[in-house]
């Protein structure tokens, strides 16, 4: 099962907070963490992933970026994450290292299998408020559907908890993604 973890340094209580959880994800072997911090303007971003990447450095965890190739090639991580609406995985193709991994952003069935993506984010599946404006939750039933539909390998995303992670697996997801799922205390 992958375990893909996705930032917000807001929700985490701010940046000591967040890099708190990502060195306890990555001593609990997650595989990818996404810095999707958004709100950062360039040069704090581009900090903050080289930051994530020097902590994850000689561990099997793999770092993201959201949407920002170049602030992803400047700091030296391992990829990309594309929104919906985002430019073409198979462009990024072009420019990307070899190895360099681009995940894609569905919302829908028809979305999936974006040629030149490595894997897609299929959200959401269960409640969450924070996926509230992509529609109501998809269920067990789409996501199977998703999964179905494309060779990539599809990660679960909306309301995911510990607890319903087996159900998503035996429906099809190679695996979990989340902000709280890993944000959380104690």
């Amino acid at each position: 099962m992958i375990r893909y973890y996705i930032t917000s340094r807001q929700r985490a209580g701010g940046t000591g907070a967040l890099l708190q959880f990502i060195v306890r994800a990555i001593a609990a072997g997650v595989e990818l963490i996404q810095v999707r911090e958004k709100d950062l303007p360039a040069r704090q971003l581009l900090t903050l992933v080289r930051t994530v990447v020097d902590l994850a450095r000689g561990s099997a965890t793999r770092v993201l970026v959201n949407e920002r190739l170049d602030v992803a090639l400047a700091a030296g991580a391992h990829g990309v994450h594309l929104p919906g609406n985002s430019i073409a995985p198979s462009r990024l193709r072009e420019v990307a290292p070899t190895g360099f991994l681009i995940g894609v952003s569905c919302h829908q069935v028809k979305e999936m299998g974006a040629p030149g993506a490595d894997f897609a984010v299929f959200s959401p599946v269960f409640y969450t408020e924070s996926k509230a404006g992509y529609g109501p939750p998809q269920g067990l039933d789409r996501l199977r559907e998703a999964c179905r539909s494309t060779r990539l390998p599809v990660l679960a995303l909306g309301g995911v908890t510990l607890e319903n992670a087996p159900r998503l697996m035996a429906a099809g997801a190679a695996g979990i993604a989340g902000i709280s799922l890993f944000q959380q205390t104690g």
